[in-house]
């Protein structure tokens, strides 16, 4: 009753902010100034204001109602969160459930004005609203922070101290990044470029931090022109040294509230490049009316994805740890359950504990989903006390979790047997194994994209009619974000995921699945890099080498669905999974990997 008090009060007091502006609707997202995926508690406004704790979600507040928008990971959570609030609970996705956009452009009248803090939602999210509500009169109100004026113990912008990545750690010095992404400012005709994206930030500075959930970045906001860097962030994150190796570097270090000041300064005749899509509305609207836009994506973006050579190195040694962590954890649920009560929170714990017993492991890459029967059909599922599930010796569970090491990301989904399966997970078991495999032994020409090969993994379900509703591969960062663009394997062909050719040093995931609503999920998921293979009169041919390194489950395997191809690439992938994993495991984790690891095909 506490908690649903203070909920009403909050609401109560941000309305009456509201009111005083004139305000007919407030919109509170889940984001943070840069977009992140993950924010920091400084950030958690939506979650203040409507006690809903998960970590997706926009939060609508009217004069006479309230309502939280969230996807199907959260359904139950929300349920019981928002319970007697008062709140709406509106299921993302669902039949008969209008988006945000949709409901607020069939609601709004001539005249209502819609508020939001315009630090928190992106330029291209403001358009798309003003487009939802062209037909009607709409005004805008993004610049202030309601919710900041009703949070009276909000907790302070994080500030972990910043660390330094060597040149020789990722392979290019900051000034040989400022240089090559000069280069691509010219070609588009900017004299200055405007990011807010912290990984992108991080990447160009070879800087990482602690202040947003499991992405090493810093809050930051950078400028670069074409003679200076202005780099505005809280400057006690800095040491002295590292502030010492910037300014000879040529980075002028302001404070992070400083950006629009700075942005402000842009002499008239300016030519700005800028993300509308990464950028944040409050910020584009101080860019001075004598400085002309330039539209286009970030020329970080495409740099940062393709690897160098040794941050490649160092990514084999990630997973090269990871893949012994992840193995230990296979075989330790496989012989705990049925023996021991094993939940899905205790599975995670465990799992996070073999990584933590790892030399240079820094933390997970996301929250770890690991999903027991029917909550593996949750594509996204999240175990809280409210759903925790208890394992028991039958069926399946879905692990996808991943790490950040010293040299780099990783992240992997095993789907793992726990005891007897039906024939129907078997053979969804095997058909995505099938797609899994396919893509993984894919070979093409250089200028081929994701969409091209997106059909190898999703055929053998396809061919049953079947599908699954996610993308089949993203990007992965260097030390940075698990989820990094713009690289990516999915059918869909459309302006927001724009057909990128994929270059040799990308890192993709290569993910199918499946899942039964109220009965099963399964996936499959390794990590694979873009590697160049022979050249012709063809032209240059490309191939994916796979960087995660854990058997795959046997005992769900169909064989009858299996051809003589996929067994060779799947008896040939566990032989070098054992070759590089067995080294570091001995007793009964080592025969466990033989076992796991051995030949399909027999002779």
């Amino acid at each position: 009753m506490e908690k649903e008090g203070a909920i009403t009060e909050r609401l109560r007091a941000l309305r009456e902010e509201m009111r005083r502006r004139k305000l007919t609707a407030y919109i509170v997202p889940t984001d943070d100034f840069h977009s992140s995926e993950y924010v920091g508690d400084y950030f958690k406004a939506r979650e203040y204001l409507s006690g809903f704790t998960g970590s997706a979600g926009t939060f609508l507040v009217e004069t006479d109602r309230a309502a939280l928008w969230t996807d199907g990971r959260y359904f139950l959570q929300a349920q019981e969160q928002l319970a007697s609030s008062g709140i709406t609970l509106m299921k993302s996705g669902q039949p008969g459930v209008p988006s945000m956009l949709d409901y607020l452009g069939e609601k709004l009248v001539d005249g209502d004005v819609i508020g939001f803090d315009g630090r928190c939602v992106t330029g291209a999210f403001v358009e798309k609203l003003k487009e939802t509500t062209a037909k009607k009169k709409i005004a805008f109100y993004g610049e202030e922070d309601l919710a900041g004026l009703v949070w009276k113990d909000r907790p302070p912008l994080s500030a972990e101290p910043v660390w330094e990545l060597s040149a020789e750690d990722v392979g290019l010095s900051r000034e040989e990044k400022f240089a090559k992404v000069r280069e691509k400012m010219a070609k588009k005709g900017a004299d200055a470029f405007l990011t807010t994206e912290l990984s992108e930030i991080a990447w160009l500075l070879n800087l990482r931090g602690n202040d947003v959930t499991h992405t090493p970045v810093f809050l930051a906001y950078l400028l670069l022109a074409r003679d200076g860097v202005v780099l505005c962030a809280q400057k006690d994150a800095f040491s002295q040294k590292i502030r010492e190796k910037l300014e000879g570097a040529g980075v002028c270090l302001h404070p992070y509230e400083s950006i629009e000041e700075q942005v402000a300064l842009l002499p008239a005749g300016t030519r700005l490049l800028a993300d509308e899509r990464k950028v944040n509305y409050r910020l584009l609207q101080a860019i001075p009316k004598g400085v002309e836009r330039v539209s286009g994506e970030s020329p970080i973006e495409l740099l940062k994805a393709v690897k160098t050579p040794r941050e490649i190195a160092n990514i084999r040694s990630a997973h090269v740890k990871d893949g012994v962590a992840v193995t230990r954890f296979v075989h330790w649920l496989k012989t705990r359950v049925g023996q021991e009560t094993v939940t899905e929170i205790r599975a995670a714990a465990k799992l996070e504990e073999f990584r933590s017993e790892t030399e240079g492991y820094l933390g997970p890459s996301f929250d770890p989903i690991i999903a027991y029967g029917a909550h593996g059909a949750i594509v996204h599922y999240e175990a809280v006390p409210e759903t925790d599930a208890v394992l028991e010796p039958r069926g399946l569970c879905l692990a996808d979790t991943g790490g950040h090491y010293k040299e780099g990301t990783t992240d992997i989904t095993r789907t793992i047997v726990l005891g007897e399966v039906t024939a129907e997970e078997r053979k969804a078991y095997t058909l995505v194994l099938k797609g899994h495999l396919r893509l993984g032994a894919a070979k093409f020409l250089q200028g081929v994209c994701g969409q091209n090969l997106d059909v190898l993994a999703r055929e053998p379900l396809w061919r049953e009619g079947l599908d699954y509703r996610h993308g089949t591969g993203h990007g992965v960062g260097f030390l940075l974000s698990v989820h990094e663009g713009p690289q990516s394997f999915r059918w869909r062909i459309s302006k927001e995921a724009a057909c990128v050719p994929l270059e040799e040093g990308m890192i993709l995931s290569n993910e199918p699945g499946f899942y039964m609503t109220g009965k099963f999920g399964i996936r499959h998921e390794n990590l694979v890099l873009v590697r160049k293979g022979e050249k012709n009169d063809y032209g240059q041919f490309m191939y994916l080498e796979p960087l995660t390194m854990v058997p795959f489950d046997r005992e769900a395997i169909e064989m009858s669905l299996m051809n003589g191809e996929e067994i060779c690439l799947l008896d040939a992938y566990h032989q070098k999974v054992y070759e590089t994993i067995a080294p570091y495991l001995s007793g009964e984790e080592l025969a466990w990997l033989e076992k796991a690891t051995a030949p399909l095909r027999v002779e």
